[in-house]
């Protein structure tokens, strides 16, 4: 009974909305729910030659009630999605067919738009036809569905999800690599300290809990852009001149500085609590059998902070590697990660599907990760306290 309310709360807030996104990245609803009946006719099209004019006639009426119920925009959108110039050539005939009064369609819709007169353009329709389907995450793989059914790479301006995800490991893995540089000395200056004087520090180790991260993210801005305190004290300890200050902010240097500072508290937060548990006396023992102070650093006590370091690097780098404020902040094109152009996706071009199959791909590269750790470090050697 006691553990019930927080199933129920994991439930909901977590297993409940993986579940959600892992079913969006496969529903494809709004082609077969608005264009219903042109579907069902081209699902007996072959694709060799264009469909018959039954099947022109049946899109026109179609397409004019979409435009009637205010649909037609989620049409021209969805299939614009997967063939650049759609949302123009839907657009462009809707406002046409209805002043058309012939009845041969198909010889209409060709001279309203060229497209129509393409195979590939009625292709691309059968195909998003499907209720469920694994378009997207073609697309986010920067791949597509090309003639005959075959995969096919995404023109070359077009792919750029395979890079972001990437630039999105590689920058999380140089974050949880700093994290461990810097907050190794540390913590182990926290755990041989006295008391009195490591409790001190730790509060100075806590104080960004307590501040707003949007409020640490933007000061970033400030120290670190061309006119800013970093700039300045470089060129005044001449460094550098005026003329050639540093752009430091609204690239990936912004988003490896801040994005290391944020999250530098939960590395040294693990390793502490576990060089606080380390005996002095292993090392004392270690050099009482000859060896120097860095053997017996390296060769004893390195290798009891192990448990410490696992649960630093795991945490830090599973939060680098779904963040987004930061990024978004301080990140510019360059310093952007993958989460932003999810968050881009389900905010501005309302393209769902897209969006949560991003955020699967990226959910199960994070257990692959996950289980790589355990097989090589282990879970059951992680320690967070």
């Amino acid at each position: 009974m006691f553990v019930l309310p927080l199933l129920a709360f994991v439930s909901v807030s977590f297993v409940l909305p993986i579940f959600d996104m892992l079913f969006r990245s496969v529903d494809n609803p709004v082609v077969s729910t608005y264009l219903p009946k042109t579907i069902e006719q081209l699902t007996l099209w072959k694709g060799k030659e264009l469909p018959k004019e039954e099947v022109f006639e049946t899109l026109a009426r179609e397409l004019l009630i979409a435009k009637k119920n205010r649909t037609i925009g989620k049409v021209a959108a969805r299939l614009n999605f997967e063939t650049s110039g759609m949302r123009s050539a839907i657009n462009k005939t809707v406002r046409k067919i209805k002043k058309y009064k012939g009845n041969r369609y198909k010889q209409a819709l060709i001279k309203f738009d060229k497209r129509w007169g393409e195979t590939n353009t009625w292709e691309t329709i059968k195909r998003i036809g499907d209720r469920y389907t694994g378009v997207q995450y073609l697309a986010a793989l920067d791949l597509k569905m090309g003639p005959e059914g075959k995969i096919i790479p995404q023109p070359e301006d077009r792919q750029i999800y395979v890079k972001i995800f990437l630039r999105t490991l590689w920058i999380s893995l140089v974050v949880t690599l700093t994290c461990l540089l810097l907050a190794f000395p540390v913590s182990y200056l926290l755990a041989t300290l006295p008391l009195r004087i490591s409790n001190i520090l730790m509060v100075m180790v806590l104080l960004p809990f307590w501040t707003s991260l949007l409020v640490r993210t933007t000061s970033w801005i400030v120290l670190l852009q061309r006119n800013g305190v970093v700039n300045d004290i470089i060129v005044w300890l001449g460094i550098i001149d005026d003329g050639s200050r540093i752009q430091m902010v609204y690239n990936q240097t912004g988003t490896l500085v801040a994005m290391t500072q944020i999250l530098l508290p939960f590395m040294i937060l693990p390793l502490y609590s576990v060089m606080k548990t380390i005996s002095p006396s292993y090392m004392k023992a270690a050099r009482s059998l000859g060896a120097s102070p860095l053997r017996a650093f390296v060769r004893v006590y390195v290798p009891q902070t192990v448990p410490g370091i696992g649960a630093g690097c795991l945490l830090v780098f599973i939060l680098s590697i779904g963040y987004y404020i930061t990024p978004a902040l301080v990140g510019g094109q360059s310093g952007q990660l993958i989460s932003n152009f999810i968050a881009y996706h389900m905010k501005s071009s309302l393209n769902w599907g897209l969006a949560a199959a991003l955020g699967t791909i990226l959910l199960f590269a994070v257990l692959s990760l996950y289980w790589l750790y355990n097989k090589i470090v282990g879970i059951d050697n992680m320690k967070l306290g």
